[in-house]
């Protein structure tokens, strides 16, 4: 059975700048709620001081939305979680719009006792491939 879909998003290269404002990524956040037609019940918000970067979690009715920022580093992480399914989503044409990421990647895993299955068996074929077979 199952339960849920957690996609975990990675965005590199990104303007340094962007990824310590705020507004941009609230901004994307919205969108992402919209687009999905997802429901927010409350979230939170911090900007690191100086140089730092933000990080934002939206609890939804669905699950959880949240960001990290990595200005330091051109980085963003994003995790989404919905209890219900929902369409795939642009994340790396709007992230690559929004915040000039250079690469994205999505991974996506469902989450439940079938699913379980697949990502052991995943797990422990990237462990073999790492080890040179001999795991």
């Amino acid at each position: 059975m199952i339960v849920g879909t957690e996609w975990v998003i990675e965005a590199e290269g990104c303007d340094r700048e962007k990824l310590r404002d705020e507004p941009i990524l609230r901004g994307l956040f919205v969108r992402i709620i919209h687009d999905l037609g997802l429901k927010s019940i409350d979230s939170v918000w911090h900007k690191f001081e100086g140089e730092g970067g933000v990080t934002g979690m939206v609890a939804l009715t669905e699950s959880h939305l949240a960001c990290h920022t990595y200005p330091e580093h051109g980085i963003a992480t994003f995790n989404l979680y919905c209890c219900r399914t929902r369409p795939e989503w642009e994340w790396e044409t709007t992230l690559k719009n929004a915040l000039g990421a250079k690469t994205v990647r999505v991974t996506k895993f469902e989450r439940g006792d079938d699913a379980g299955a697949d990502l052991k068996s995943e797990i422990s074929d990237l462990r073999s491939q790492t080890a040179g077979g001999d795991a």
